[in-house]
C-alpha cells in the first residue's frame, strides 16, 4: 500500500512539474516575442498610415509589457531541478538509467546475483551519503535569511529536493536490491512499449482483421 501510495506520488510530482514548467516557458517565449511583434508592427502601420493599427498595437505593447516574466526561467530551472531529481529515483525504479554490464553478463547465474546485488547496494550507500550531505547543507542554508534573486524565496526550499530526491533514490535502490534478492529480476524498461497503448492494435492487424 505505501509502495503503490508513493509510486503514484512520485509520478504526479514529475508529470506537475514537466506540464507547468512547459507553459510557464510557453508563456514565457510569447510573451517576450509578443511584445517585439506588437512594436514592430505598430512601426510599420504608422510608416503605412494605419493610425488605428497602430495605436492598437502600441495598446497590446503596453499592456504586455506591464507584465513581469523575468521571474520565469528561474523558477523553471527550480522545477527542472526538482525534477532531475525525482526523475533519476523513478529511473532506478523502473530500470532506465544507463549501465555497463558486460562484465556482469559474462559471470554465471550463481555469481552475478551477488554481484548485481552488491552493486546496488553501493547505489544505495552512494545515494544516502549524497542525501545526508545534502540535508545538512539544507539546514544551514536554513538558518540564514538567503533567498533567490528572482522569486525571493528562501533558497532552502530550492536545495531541499538534494536529499528528498536522493533518499527517495537510496529507497528505490533498496526497493530493487529486496526484489532481486528474492524474485531474481530486475526492473527492465522495454523501449518498444508505450505505457497505455497494450490494447491499441498494429494498422496493418486491423486492417487485416476487417477485410476477414
Amino acid at each position: 500500500m505505501f509502495s503503490r501510495i508513493l509510486d503514484r506520488l512520485e509520478e504526479l510530482i514529475i508529470s506537475f512539474l514537466i506540464a507547468v514548467a512547459t507553459f510557464i516557458t510557453f508563456v514565457a517565449v510569447i510573451h517576450r516575442y509578443g511584445t517585439g511583434f506588437a512594436v514592430d508592427l505598430s512601426k510599420w502601420a504608422t510608416a503605412h498610415g494605419m493610425d488605428g493599427l497602430a495605436a492598437g498595437s502600441m495598446g497590446v505593447f503596453k499592456w504586455a509589457n506591464g507584465i513581469d516574466t523575468s521571474w520565469a526561467m528561474e523558477l523553471c530551472i527550480y522545477m527542472f531541478v526538482w525534477m532531475a531529481k525525482f526523475g533519476a529515483a523513478y529511473g532506478v525504479r523502473q530500470g532506465v538509467h544507463v549501465g555497463v554490464d558486460v562484465f556482469v553478463n559474462m559471470l554465471t547465474p550463481a555469481a552475478r546475483k551477488p554481484v548485481i546485488i552488491f552493486t546496488l547496494l553501493c547505489g544505495a550507500f552512494f545515494t544516502a551519503i549524497v542525501g545526508t550531505l545534502g540535508a545538512h547543507f539544507v539546514w544551514g542554508i536554513g538558518q540564514t535569511s538567503q533567498v533567490s534573486n528572482d522569486l525571493e524565496v528562501p533558497m532552502w526550499i530550492v536545495y531541499l529536493a538534494v536529499p528528498l530526491g536522493s533518499y527517495l533514490m537510496c529507497f528505490r535502490f533498496l526497493q530493487v536490491a529486496v526484489n532481486y534478492a528474492r524474485t531474481g529480476e530486475l526492473p527492465h524498461h522495454d523501449q518498444t512499449v508505450v505505457a497505455g497503448m497494450d490494447d491499441v492494435k498494429p494498422l496493418e492487424m486491423k486492417t487485416m482483421e476487417a477485410a476477414r
